[in-house]
C-alpha cells in the first residue's frame, strides 16, 4: 500500500489499483463480501486483482469479474496450525515475486492468514502497510492462532467492520480505531420472482415442495448455533411433523468436528430421518449458482448466530421474500427493526422454535417486501465501493 494524502489534488480521484486478499476461494460471508466489493470497486473504474490461497484444480466458487490471484497451497497440513502457517508463507511468497513487477495503491485483506502475510511483508520493506477487514474475530484454543488473529488487526494502518458491535470490541480490547464500511445486497440476483430452475433443484436436492421448509445457511458450527437449531426444529415437529429443515453450505477452514458430532449425535437420539425428502437435509457446500433458487424453496430462512460480523444472509433472504427467524443480539439488533424478522433468544430452544413458528403462522410477503426495501436502499455494493475508495485515499 502507497500512502496517499488528500491534498494529492488529482489523484485524490485517480482511479486506484487494489489488491483483496481473501483466506480461500470458499463459499463464506467473508469471501462473498471481498468479490462483491471487487465488484463494485471494479465498476467504479478501479483496477482490482483478487487475491486467494488455493489447491490444485480449485478456483473461486463463483466467477470473478475482475483480475485474480490463487496463491498455490500444497499438502495435506497436520492440523489447523499448520494450514493457517503455509497460507500465510504462501502468501508471502507470491506477493514478493508479484510486487517485484506490479504496484498496488492498496492492499487490503479480510481476515487473519492475509494480514500476517501483509505484516510480513511490511517488516520486509515491501509494501509501506495495508487495510484490514474485521469481519468477527474468534477465541481459538491454540495460541499461536490467536496470536496470528492479533497481529493481523494491531498491525494493519487501516481497520474497518461491519459493525458497532466489533468497533467497540477492537477498540476495548485491542486498543484500535476501526472505521464503518458496510454490505450491500444484489437484489438482481436475489429476489423472490420464481425461476423455472427453482423446481428442478428441489428435485435433485430432495427438499420438499409439500409442506414447510426451514433453511439455514452456513453449515454445522457453533457459531452459527446449529445444535440450538436442531433441538428447536425437533421440538416443531411435535406439533408440525411435515417440516423439513435443510441445512446448506459449510465450506470452512476451521475444525468444526466435534460440533458435528454432537449434532450427530442429537440426531440419533431423536430418531429424526435424514437425507433427499427426509426431515433432516443436510446438503453441504453447493454450486452458487443454486443459492437463489435455495432462498425461494424455503419457508422461513434461521440464523440464530451467536457470533456473527454482519449477517449478509439475512440481506439475501429478505430479498427473496423468505421471512428470517434471527438472534436479539448484535449485529442483528443493529440494522434491523423489529418488524423485518422474527426474534429469538439463541440461547434457548424453546425461544428459537417459537420465533420460526411466528414467521411461519403470522409473518405477511407484505412485510418482508417493505423490510427488503428498505435494506436494499440502506445497503448496496456500489454505496460501500465508494466509502471504501474514500478511506483507502485517507491512507
Amino acid at each position: 500500500m502507497r500512502r496517499r494524502s488528500m491534498r494529492d489534488d488529482a489523484s485524490t480521484q485517480a482511479p486506484l489499483k487494489i489488491g483483496l486478499l481473501t483466506h480461500s476461494v470458499n463459499p463464506r460471508g467473508g469471501v462473498v463480501h471481498a468479490i462483491e466489493l471487487a465488484h463494485a470497486l471494479h465498476d467504479a473504474g478501479h483496477a482490482v486483482t483478487v487475491m486467494a490461497p488455493a489447491m490444485p484444480g480449485q478456483d473461486f466458487f463463483r466467477p470473478v469479474r475482475c483480475a485474480t490471484e490463487l496463491v498455490p497451497v500444497a499438502g495435506t497440513p497436520r492440523d489447523m496450525v499448520e494450514m493457517v502457517g503455509q497460507r500465510i508463507e504462501a502468501y508471502v511468497s507470491h506477493l514478493s515475486a508479484l510486487l517485484q513487477h506490479t504496484r498496488f495503491d492498496v492492499l487490503h485483506c479480510h481476515d487473519g492468514i492475509g494480514g500476517n502475510a501483509l505484516a510480513t511483508l511490511r517488516a520486509r520493506g515491501l509494501i509501506e502497510g495495508f487495510a484490514r477487514t474485521v469481519h468477527h474475530l474468534d477465541d481459538f484454543d491454540d495460541a499461536q492462532l490467536m496470536r496470528w488473529q492479533q497481529r493481523s488487526v494491531t498491525e494493519a494502518n487501516q481497520v474497518f467492520c461491519l459493525s458497532r458491535q466489533w468497533r467497540e470490541v477492537l477498540a476495548m480490547q485491542h486498543g484500535v480505531e476501526a472505521a464503518h464500511v458496510w454490505n450491500g445486497i444484489d437484489t438482481a440476483r436475489f429476489n423472490s420472482v420464481p425461476q423455472p430452475g427453482d423446481a428442478a433443484l428441489a428435485r435433485r436436492l430432495g427438499i420438499r415442495t409439500d409442506a414447510p421448509v426451514l433453511l439455514a445457511v452456513g453449515g454445522i458450527e457453533s457459531r452459527k448455533n446449529t445444535l440450538r437449531l436442531l433441538d428447536a426444529f425437533i421440538r416443531l415437529r411435535a406439533l408440525r411433523p411435515g417440516l423439513q429443515l435443510v441445512v446448506a453450505g459449510g465450506a470452512t477452514l476451521l475444525d468444526h468436528s466435534q460440533y458435528a458430532r454432537d449434532f450427530a449425535a442429537l440426531v440419533r437420539a431423536a430418531e429424526l430421518p435424514t437425507g433427499p425428502l427426509q426431515p433432516l437435509l443436510v446438503t453441504g457446500p453447493l454450486a452458487d449458482a443454486d443459492m437463489p433458487g435455495l432462498y425461494r424453496l424455503a419457508d422461513v430462512v434461521a440464523m440464530p448466530s451467536v457470533r456473527e460480523g454482519f449477517g449478509l444472509v439475512v440481506l439475501e433472504a429478505l430479498a427473496s421474500g423468505i421471512p428470517v427467524v434471527v438472534s436479539r443480539i448484535a449485529p442483528f439488533t443493529e440494522y434491523l427493526e423489529e418488524e423485518d424478522c422474527s426474534w429469538a433468544d439463541p440461547f434457548d430452544p424453546a425461544s428459537i422454535a417459537a420465533a420460526i413458528a411466528s414467521a411461519l403462522d403470522t409473518v405477511s410477503p407484505e412485510r418482508i417486501a417493505r423490510s427488503s426495501q428498505r435494506l436494499a436502499l440502506r445497503f448496496s455494493w456500489a454505496a460501500s465501493a465508494q466509502r471504501h475508495a474514500a478511506l483507502y485515499r485517507l491512507q
